[in-house]
């Protein structure tokens, strides 16, 4: 189990443009549903990573506390020929079994996930209600085998500062996981 740091994309980045399948509902999903009014997290993660494995309900229950004040899309960026567990079928599967109550997409040519400039899954990306990038980093400091307790703390804290409208001033730390497996 290789660990890959995300990327830590410049704050201030704009949002980019997308259009993806969402395995959930069979239906393309358009970044241009984002512009709302309400700020945005993209997660960047997969089915078979033991870092996602590692959060994914804690992940759920947070994700599911803030589902009416910010838009929360997932995307799986890997190349599922070589990993089956993270292909569309299993994906709907993934979904259903944890409960996603938020899109969850597929970036079958992986171009979204190197516009985003994600690395590895999981990936966050925080986004102000201007599609203006807040926040870029770790979940929390509980990885696989570390014994720290999984919490959400850094991504929490960041969206409570946004919603908030204060300034999210904390340091951020790179998120760690799995890197994106890349199409050869």
């Amino acid at each position: 189990m290789a660990a890959t740091e995300s990327k830590m994309v410049p704050l201030g980045s704009n949002l980019p443009t997308f259009r993806l399948l969402d395995v959930i509902t069979g239906n393309e999903f358009s970044s241009e549903k984002l512009y709302n009014g309400k700020p945005t997290l993209i997660i960047f993660l997969c089915n078979h990573c033991p870092y996602v494995k590692h959060i994914i309900e804690k992940l759920v229950e947070i994700t599911n506390k803030y589902l009416d004040k910010i838009n929360i899309v997932a995307i799986n960026p890997n190349d599922y020929s070589r990993y089956p567990e993270d292909s569309p079928e299993k994906m709907v599967e993934y979904a259903q079994k944890y409960g996603y109550h938020f899109p969850y997409l597929l970036d079958e040519t992986q171009e979204v996930a190197k516009a985003f400039g994600a690395t590895c899954t999981p990936d966050f990306f925080l986004y102000d209600k201007d599609m203006k990038l807040v926040y870029r980093g770790q979940f929390d400091d509980s990885r696989p085998g570390n014994d720290i307790p999984v919490t959400g703390t850094d991504l929490k804290l960041a969206i409570e500062y946004l919603i908030a409208n204060k300034s999210i001033d904390f340091p951020q730390k790179p998120s760690l996981g799995c890197s994106i497996k890349w199409r050869s």
